[in-house]
């Protein structure tokens, strides 16, 4: 049975209930949404405002441990509950804490890490104090450059980074502030309708014209200070091919006045014959010049010879004049080739060309590329030798010289080993006992005896030699070089030594009056030649010719003249810039055994060493050259290298000074001063009076 809850009411009295419900929650929300709230806090501790906020704005929040601290929240009159809330993130943006939201949950943490929370990308419309992400696409300006600009107007703990792979922007920061930001980034990133511009030229040469304007302009983009302003830059360059100017900026006013100066500029002459002077920069005058003849009358026989250009540097004449009139002026060809006639001056290394508008246009372009800064080749050659010799020696010798002097009948004998004269030989030392070599030497003497041809000697009966010899040399010499690409440098340590190489003393049975002998003098020492050439991908071609060269101290009063030992290496090789390439080398094991005895006596076991003289020797010598080339393609590698070499110096002069002795003078030895580059020399002082 089903209750009627509606029995005794009307179905007009319950219409007119329903009604009066309905508008008293309508005034209810009414009043809610119109409830204003007074927030006066002192002082008060931050998680106390935050659950006082939290009760009039119905949000759940979540603390972090880290934020401590104490707020002061003052309204002179009522504000709207709704307003409670941004309050709230004002001021704890202003003590350095934020509000994320997430999942219906506000999290208060620390500002350096609330860029951790975001749950997503902030929404174009988000106001107030709220922390969220943006990412800016950049269609115009590179977004690595504008981070600069952007990073002084964003909060410290918050971020801004570029990416370059689709040129956007991801920034982080407070939404009041990120419609600020977006403002900036749209201004800044504007098409540039003026970026290229192409100028054609009609009389004048491309060439000159960018040189003269680039002087000119380039001096008003430079600010007082020193720096380069941004809005006066340009790139203005010359296009050979069409005869045009290309211009590139983002001034106006700069592309107007390169317009009126060319215009003015590019306008024909009155000067007869198309006379043109070229001052070159780095090429050198009189062998471009003969290149540039072989171009225009196609003759490739004497493009490159440099023994042409350089003998007409010397002897020729300039169009006929008379030799030393001129002095420097390199001559052209018998007849003028086709298009045009080109001349050297050597003195001022500047070319002189008479010919039409269009030929000069493509000689000036060849020009230009042609006169650049030539590399140039740091050489590192590294040559290492180790030599171990060692000897030994070991022999008895004895002798019975009793019976020479004797009448009748007397036996004499014994052993001699070694060369009379070499220090080891029994005989040779009993008529010169200093003649006995180095080493440990026993002898036993019995007086002196009188031999026939030698006069009185000791009477040496026994001469035990005993010798063990061990040298090792450890040699390093490293030669350096440096030289331009494509030219030859050569480098000589040693000494100049002379060598006999014939003399005259008599005539027939006659002796000459004034004997003399003939000599030649040549280089003995270290010798490095090397010619570079460098490929565009870094590797660099050698021609390398390598010498070490010594005199054989032995061999010094030798009557037949001195004996060198020679090591020379001769080839061309490709190795990578900075790399160590070893050239080749030397490696040498020569054992030798001497042996002198007696037949049968010395081959007594034990007794026999009475009876033999032996010696041994073995020779180990490792000879490598390694050599390292080194690119220097500007003035900062030249500074680099010629500092530390320098400064390497200096060091081994400050190690080899004197030290101060009681008694005795202190003297300096001479030393390097320091080393200032031209760019830390303090500029020249203006004395010249006004």
């Amino acid at each position: 049975m089903k209750r009627n809850i509606f029995k005794g009411y009307s179905m007009a009295s319950w219409f007119v209930r329903l009604v009066l419900c309905c508008v008293l929650a309508l005034s209810s929300l009414a009043m809610a949404a119109d409830e204003t709230v007074s927030l006066n806090f002192v002082n008060a501790d931050i998680e106390e405002v935050i659950k006082a906020v939290s009760q009039i704005t119905k949000r759940n929040f979540l603390v972090d441990p880290r934020v401590k601290g104490t707020i002061n929240i003052v309204s002179s009159t009522p504000i709207p509950a709704a307003l409670a809330y941004d309050t709230l993130l004002s001021a704890l943006r202003l003590q350095g804490f934020a509000a994320v939201e997430s999942n219906g949950v506000t999290k208060v943490i620390p500002e350096a890490d609330a860029k951790l929370y975001i749950p997503g990308i902030g929404d174009r419309n988000g106001s107030g104090d709220k922390l969220v992400t943006r990412v800016f696409m950049l269609h115009h300006e590179s977004a690595a450059q504008l981070v600069p600009v952007l990073r002084p107007l964003i909060a410290p703990n918050n971020i801004v980074v570029a990416y370059p792979n689709n040129n956007a922007l991801v920034v982080t920061d407070y939404a009041s502030n990120l419609k600020r930001i977006e403002q900036i980034v749209a201004m800044i990133d504007q098409s540039h309708d003026t970026a290229s511009i192409v100028i054609p030229v009609k009389y004048a040469s491309v060439m000159d014209l960018a040189q003269t304007i680039n002087r000119l302009m380039l001096d008003g983009s430079v600010t007082p200070t020193g720096s380069t302003d941004a809005s006066q830059r340009f790139i203005l360059m010359a296009d050979a091919r069409t005869n045009s100017l290309l211009l590139r900026t983002d001034s106006p006013a700069r592309i107007e006045r390169v317009r009126e100066l060319a215009a003015k500029l590019d306008v024909q002459t009155s000067a007869p014959g198309n006379i043109h002077v070229v001052y070159l920069k780095n090429a050198e005058a009189a062998k471009l010049a003969v290149t540039l003849r072989a171009v225009l009358s196609g003759d490739t026989s004497a493009a490159g010879t440099a023994s042409t250009a350089n003998s007409a540097s010397t002897t020729g004449t300039a169009g006929g004049a008379p030799a030393g009139t001129a002095g420097t002026l390199v001559a052209a060809s018998a007849a003028p080739v086709a298009g045009g006639m080109i001349q050297a001056d050597a003195a001022s290394n500047a070319l002189i060309i008479t010919a039409s508008d269009a030929v000069y246009n493509n000689l000036r372009a060849v020009v230009e590329m042609l006169d650049v800064r030539r590399a140039q080749i740091f050489v590192e050659a590294l040559i290492a030798e180790v030599t171990a010799d060692k000897a030994a020696e070991f022999g008895i010798q004895w002798q019975d010289l009793n019976g020479v002097n004797r009448t009748g009948a007397n036996v004499i004998g014994g052993t001699n080993f070694g060369v009379a004269g070499a220090g080891g030989n029994i005989i040779s030392a009993a008529g010169n006992i200093g003649t006995v070599g180095q080493g440990l030497n026993i002898g036993v003497v019995q007086g002196t005896t009188t031999i026939p041809g030698l006069g009185t000697v000791l009477n040496l009966g026994m001469l035990a030699k005993f010798l063990e010899n061990d040298a090792n040399a450890n040699i390093l010499s490293t030669p350096n070089l440096l030289t331009l690409d494509n030219e030859e440098a050569k480098i000589i340590i040693g000494q100049n030594v002379p060598f006999i190489t014939g003399s005259y003393a008599q005539t027939g049975n006659a002796a000459t009056a004034t004997p003399f002998q003939t000599i030649e003098r040549k280089d003995v020492g270290l010798t490095l030649r090397i010619k570079p050439q460098i490929s565009q991908g870094g590797t660099v071609k050698l021609q390398v010719y390598q010498e070490v060269s010594s005199v054989q101290t032995q061999t010094i009063n030798n009557a037949a003249g001195v004996i060198t030992n020679k090591r020379s290496l001769e080839s061309t090789v490709l190795v990578d810039e900075g790399q160590i390439i070893v050239l080749g080398g030397l490696v040498q094991d020569s054992v030798s055994n001497g042996e002198d005895k007696v037949p049968v006596l010395g081959d007594i076991p034990g007794l026999g060493n009475l009876f033999r003289h032996e010696t041994r020797r073995r020779t180990k010598t490792n000879l490598m050259v390694f050599i390292r080339p080194y690119v220097l393609r500007d003035g900062q590698s030249h500074q680099g290298l010629t500092q530390d070499r320098y400064e390497y110096l200096r060091g081994e002069q400050r190690e080899g000074q004197m030290p101060s002795r009681f008694m005795l003078p202190d003297m300096a030895a001479p030393a390097l001063p320091p080393l200032t580059l031209r760019s830390e020399r303090p500029a020249p002082v203006d004395t010249v009076k006004p």
